[in-house]
């Protein structure tokens, strides 16, 4: 049960039952809109599960809407940003749906062979989807895609990215985002079995190995070459705000990022050390031989690093200079078991608090460490300096120098409030800044090439005569990319008349994709199109029961096409599709039923062996549908299958006999049973029945047994 609150928690009221545990949103789209709007996933009374939006201070029936038409598999609502995602499944496939600032769904595509298992999206910052796609080949690995500004089209990033599972069966994907400066990403990527650390600057456009630190902590060289050796990190993020992860950085500190891992062909989870970068991830150097916390206080201008150990300590490492020299200072009398360690939150602080016990048998400790006094002033405009984010040297990143304002190593002085400090100027655009396009793939020569799969001429199927439609060059620009003049002209996607063209590739579906309706209720038909416009179009429906309709457009069959079928029955419904240029028709077979609700089976009770007798099973109501009948004889393990309600059969024993037919309609299995007298030689009379009685007893299918226990008894008597 969902409940809302407008009072502080001090009365609650009840929105929606049904709801689905952690997949409910309180919108937050980027202008603020919808400040009250609730979106969830509720379970419909048959069991399915739908997407609703309503207000937070009303939620009846009447004010909900359903912004996805027909039914969600269940668990895949996620609302993020101004995305809303979906899935739904259908032929065993799963197939994603994503909503651009609250517009109509579309089908998110991948490249045409990627048959994703599950997806997980990473990111929607800067109009643009991150997301981590497990592909049908795929089992401790996950492809990173980027997708379009509407989140539609998906280009592949990197492939093959580390996952494991988390405590609580969770997937977590060894990609992390460095804070601070947008773009950068660092990913585990699985290589032959080796498992590869890699670094982006342009939101996975380009990908590289890190260079490892030249010397060790005691100065002595390191002999790694590129690509054969490297520097590999461990990217788990800590879910638990008191013990830091493997790898951490901050907004108010960019380009300092520190990070347990290995020196080696692969990371490894043997002799980890801690490496320190102070020009965003183009330098290592080790700090540490063992793993340690580190916290960053002051806006990184002071490195807290605590060893991780299961024994108790006193002693603590700082550093002033970007993780260059440490100092050791004890922070306790008595060595202290660590539990956890937690920085004040705000910008200015100096202040961390060690949560810990002297002995296992003790209470909790808080040891509060103030840093203030180790500072004698605060900076000054002198004490900083201008760095400018590069890669490798390239000072052009996602189109634009970004020059910071960074305290000066040697500066020992208190930063205080962060003042932002990054100043950006564009760049000329060149072929960098350029992505492949969707359909398209990056070649040896650098060149994007249509994929083996993929029709340039292939029009988007939203392109309608009179409109314009992008014809696409090949390339994208990087979103969130500022480069200005260059190559951008000649590389952008150029506005062009839409062609008309003849409907094809027609759908006729449900809207809940069922083959199958109940009879008097409503079922929704939905015509889809892959190429044409159906706003241009003639559309015809034969509902296959003596009733048609025609639509000049679609306007009238955006929500679907309704139907009520009166009788039960296999209905061929057609719908043909045409304009100017050509037509084309698709058909789909639909089975209306109604429920069974009663199964009579009727048979002699007594009859001669080797004598062929009738079964009959009498249905009521006697229109259902399709049926598939079942019978039983004796003691017979196998059972005779038939879509006819009647059978003949001999029994070659005397004795008694049973006889069972078991009738299913769709979800419904229905049954009878009956007894058989089998002897060598009886005599009998027949028994017949006028044929008007049928009138006389309608919807009463046991009147004929009634009425022979009525003769029996009267037999009897006189026998």
């Amino acid at each position: 049960q969902l409940f809302s609150s407008v009072e502080f928690g001090r009365r609650w009221l009840l929105l929606h039952e049904g709801v689905a545990p952690n997949r409910f949103y309180w919108s937050m789209m980027g202008n603020g809109r919808e400040p009250d709007l609730v979106h969830l996933e509720a379970k419909t009374v048959d069991g399915h599960a739908q997407y609703i939006t309503c207000k937070m201070q009303n939620c009846s029936e009447a004010t909900r809407s359903k912004p996805f038409p027909g039914y969600i598999d269940h668990n895949s609502l996620i609302v993020q940003g101004d995305y809303v995602f979906v899935q739904l499944t259908s032929g065993g496939r799963p197939h994603y749906y994503v909503s651009y600032r609250r517009n109509t769904f579309a089908q998110m595509k991948l490249p045409k062979y990627s048959l994703p298992k599950d997806m997980h999206v990473i990111s929607t910052d800067e109009n643009q989807v991150f997301a981590a796609v497990q592909e049908w080949n795929q089992n401790d690995t996950y492809n990173l895609y980027i997708s379009d500004t509407r989140g539609i089209y998906f280009t592949l990033a990197l492939e093959n990215v580390k996952s494991s599972q988390g405590l609580e069966g969770n997937v977590m994907i060894d990609l992390y985002e460095v804070a601070g400066i947008k773009g950068m990403f660092l990913a585990n990527k699985k290589i032959d079995n080796q498992v590869k650390t890699f670094i982006t600057y342009n939101k996975g456009r380009d990908w590289s190995l890190l260079q490892a630190p030249h010397t060790d902590l005691r100065g002595n060289p390191i002999h790694c070459l590129l690509p054969y050796c490297s520097l590999h990190l461990h990217l788990k993020v800590s879910d638990n705000p008191y013990t830091s992860g493997n790898i951490a950085s901050r907004d108010t500190a960019p380009s300092i990022i520190v990070a347990s891992g290995n020196i080696g062909t692969e990371l490894s989870d043997n002799d980890i050390s801690m490496f320190v970068t102070s020009d965003a991830g183009n330098t290592w150097r080790q700090i540490f031989e063992e793993e340690h916390s580190v916290l960053y206080l002051d806006q990184g201008g002071v490195l807290v690093a605590m060893k991780h150990t299961s024994l108790p300590i006193r002693h603590l490492w700082l550093s002033f200079d970007e993780g260059r020299s440490w100092s050791k200072y004890s922070f306790t009398s008595l060595p202290l078991f660590v539990d956890g360690v937690l920085g004040e939150p705000g910008e200015e602080t100096l202040i961390m608090t060690v949560f810990g016990h002297f002995s296992h048998r003790s209470e909790w400790q808080l040891v509060k460490i103030d840093y203030k006094s180790i500072f004698d002033r605060r900076c000054a405009e002198e004490d900083y300096r201008h760095w400018q984010l590069h890669s490798q040297g390239e000072a052009c990143i996602m189109g634009a120098k970004r020059i910071y304002r960074k305290r000066k190593s040697e500066k020992k002085c208190m930063q205080g409030k962060f003042a932002g400090g990054m100043t950006s100027e564009p760049c000329v655009c060149t072929e960098a800044d350029f992505d492949c396009d969707y359909g398209y793939e990056r070649h040896s020569n650098g060149q994007c090439l249509p994929a083996f799969w993929y029709n340039p001429s292939s029009l988007s199927k939203d392109c309608s005569l009179g409109q314009s439609y992008l014809n696409s060059t090949g390339y994208r620009k990087v979103v969130s990319n500022n480069c200005t003049d260059g190559v951008r002209e000649r590389y952008t996607a150029k506005p062009q008349q839409c062609p008309g063209k003849p409907p094809q590739g027609l759908r006729i579906i449900t809207s809940d994709g069922r083959l199958t309706a109940e009879q008097g209720h409503n079922v929704t038909f939905l015509v889809q199109l892959e190429e044409g416009d159906l706003q241009r179009s003639l559309i015809q429906v034969d509902f296959g029961d003596g009733i048609a309709v025609s639509y000049a457009n679609l306007s009238s069959t955006e929500d679907g096409i309704k139907h009520i079928y009166q009788n039960v029955g296999i209905f061929r419904v057609t719908v043909l599709v045409e304009n100017s240029l050509g037509s084309d028709n698709a058909v789909l077979y639909l089975h209306v039923t109604c429920p069974l609700e009663h199964v009579h089976l009727s048979l002699p009770f007594v009859t001669s062996k080797n004598k062929e007798i009738n079964a009959t099973a009498v249905l009521w109501p006697s229109q259902v549908g399709t049926l598939t009948y079942v019978w039983w004889f004796g003691n017979n393990t196998e059972p005779l299958i038939t879509l006819e309600g009647s059978i003949t059969f001999t029994f070659s024993v005397e004795g008694m006999n049973t006889i069972t037919v078991q009738v299913s309609a769709g979800n419904t299995i229905l049954q009878d049973t009956k007894t058989v007298a089998v002897y060598e030689k009886f005599q009998s009379l027949r028994l017949s029945f006028s044929p008007n009685l049928d009138d006389h007893n309608p919807d009463i299918p046991e009147w004929r047994r009634d009425v022979s226990r009525v003769v029996k008894r009267a037999l009897v008597e006189v026998s």
